[in-house]
């Protein structure tokens, strides 16, 4: 686990960019907001995120703590210990042994219902936004150290809870008098068959719709700054007003999106749902703030996507598409493009079969314009890294998950990943703070090497922090993955007919002759509980 000095309470260390970083809660009725299509599940009456934002600082001298297991931490607990298959009676006495309740102190380094720093002049008075998906067995806190990492550089992170039955459990409150009503964890297997297909495609629905619920919030907060947030026990308590016309959700291409493993395979579907008129998964009318927002430039960050759900039969037309990056022509569009970021773990890497798939979700398709073809993704992968390093799991349980997945350096891999993310933000034009030379691992007797410096349109740079997108391996353990050479390697190894029959969907999409359990992934992935799978 990760300790401070003098306490055993498992912790986070500091964000390590410029800003101070404030937090809310937020529960919003989905009466109070536009919806393009019906519930998928009427029992969700409510869209539920929270909010990551650069926020005064002197406001740390009266912060109160924002605990990383929430209320009622109990039920949490038990639902956590559920989910790693104890059973009931077992959950229950492991969440009073004093050894386990350590995590019921745990806090998140941010300050609670907070108010809003003013963004620089030069974010034209507004914060880029990011909206981030979880995955199976993640929450809205689950993710909190990237999270708030990437909210300490100047943007608003925001962190849906899915109510898809993807979350070990999570709560539905309709008013701010009202009673919670749980939504429990569905367990659904992790292999290729028809029941799967449908249930997942079922999660995706729900999924989907949620983003765009919170895009709507997220206009309404900026436009209005009115939202009834049922999470509010106290008028003091609600602070979305704070937010109005600070957001930067209106101009086309501006919000980024990102998601880890089940949460990148959301985003995928969700950005191609609404870039091409739809699917069956999710629509937003041509005409809509949604569809207009959603662009070529739009910056996309996949970690350890999961591609199985996006090889599904029912989903072939979404999986002949590219990203939105590669789907226009021109050169105003190849300009302004932003190539797809792919972060894996060396866990997802060494997992061929959705490597495979994964450099063709995130690369150009066949019938791309040539004209595009200087429009590559960027993939990489952090050396001793698994599945859960990119989660709150990987820093809080490093004990663990050194012992079990053999995950090394968990705040350095964490620290990697939002380099990453950072630059490719900055070389998509989204303003955001620089990355600091301690982030960098820049020492005074490096500051006067300079590193090549990636050109722009006109030759100007771009960019700040170069290394961590350059692919000479000058960062250590930070390994570029070569597309070209990876497919050159799958078809060597006879890979793709390998994984057909593995999976028992072809890669386009389409059935072979049966279907067959897909690998759940490798050992360093993949324990008996899902946590560990997507």
């Amino acid at each position: 686990m990760a300790f401070s000095s003098l306490s055993p309470i498992p912790s986070f260390p500091p964000y390590t960019g410029p800003y101070t970083v404030g937090t809310q809660d937020v529960e919003i009725p989905i009466s109070e907001l536009p919806s393009f299509v019906p519930a998928p599940d009427p029992s969700i009456s409510t869209i539920n995120f929270r909010l990551f934002y650069p926020c005064e600082k002197q406001q740390l001298k009266r912060a109160k703590s924002v605990y990383w297991l929430p209320e009622p931490q109990n039920e949490y607990w038990r639902a956590y210990a559920r989910f790693l298959q104890a059973g009931p009676w077992l959950a229950t006495i492991l969440s009073y042994i004093p050894v386990f309740r350590l995590i019921n102190h745990s806090t998140i380094p941010v300050v609670r219902n907070a108010k809003p720093l003013i963004p620089p002049h030069k974010n034209n008075g507004r914060w880029p936004v990011t909206v981030f998906s979880h995955g199976l067995g993640g929450s809205k806190n689950a993710y909190s150290h990237i999270c708030g990492s990437l909210a300490s550089h100047g943007l608003v992170v925001v962190a849906p809870d899915h109510r898809d039955g993807s979350t070990p459990i999570s709560f539905v409150k309709d008013s701010i008098q009202g009673h919670r009503k749980a939504v429990n964890y569905e367990s659904i297997a992790h292999e290729s068959s028809p029941e799967v297909e449908e249930a997942r495609n079922l999660q995706l629905r729900i999924r989907c719709w949620e983003l765009g619920l919170v895009y709507e919030a997220l206009l309404k907060i900026d436009g209005s700054g009115e939202a009834t947030n049922t999470l509010a026990a106290h008028a003091s308590d609600d602070h979305l007003s704070a937010l109005k016309s600070l957001l930067d959700v209106h101009n086309p291409g501006q919000i980024s999106w990102a998601g880890h493993s089940f949460g990148a395979t959301t985003i995928v579907q969700f950005v191609k749902s609404v870039f091409y008129g739809g699917s069956p998964l999710f629509t937003a009318p041509s005409s809509s703030q949604l569809s207009r927002q959603i662009k070529p430039a739009s910056p996309i960050t996949l970690l350890d996507l999961w591609t199985l759900p996006l090889l599904f039969p029912s989903a072939s037309n979404l999986w002949a598409k590219p990203l939105p990056a590669y789907s226009g022509s021109g050169r105003d569009v190849r300009a302004s493009a932003s190539p797809p970021l792919a972060i894996l773990s060396e866990a997802f890497y060494k997992w061929s079969s959705n490597l495979r798939t994964t450099i063709q979700a995130v690369s150009p398709s066949s019938d791309t314009p040539l004209s595009n073809e200087n429009i590559k993704p960027s993939i990489f992968y952090p050396k001793s890294s698994a599945h859960l390093s990119q989660s709150d799991f990987g820093i809080l349980f490093s004990r663990l998950t050194k012992r079990l997945l053999k995950a090394e350096e968990p705040e350095r891999t964490m620290r990697l990943n939002v380099r990453a993310i950072l630059e490719s933000l900055r070389r998509s034009g989204i303003p955001v703070a620089e990355t600091s030379k301690l982030d960098m691992e820049i020492h005074e007797d490096q500051e006067g090497a300079k590193t090549p410096e990636p050109q722009g349109e006109g030759g100007l740079a771009v960019g700040q922090d170069h290394k961590i997108l350059a692919t000479d391996g000058n960062v250590r353990g930070w390994i570029a993955i070569d597309p070209e050479k990876e497919q050159r390697k799958f078809m060597l190894n006879g890979h793709a007919k390998e994984h057909d029959k593995l999976t028992g969907y072809a890669t386009n999409g389409h059935a072979t002759n049966g279907h067959v359990k897909e690998p759940k992934g490798p050992d360093e992935a993949v324990m008996q509980n899902e946590v560990m799978k997507s």
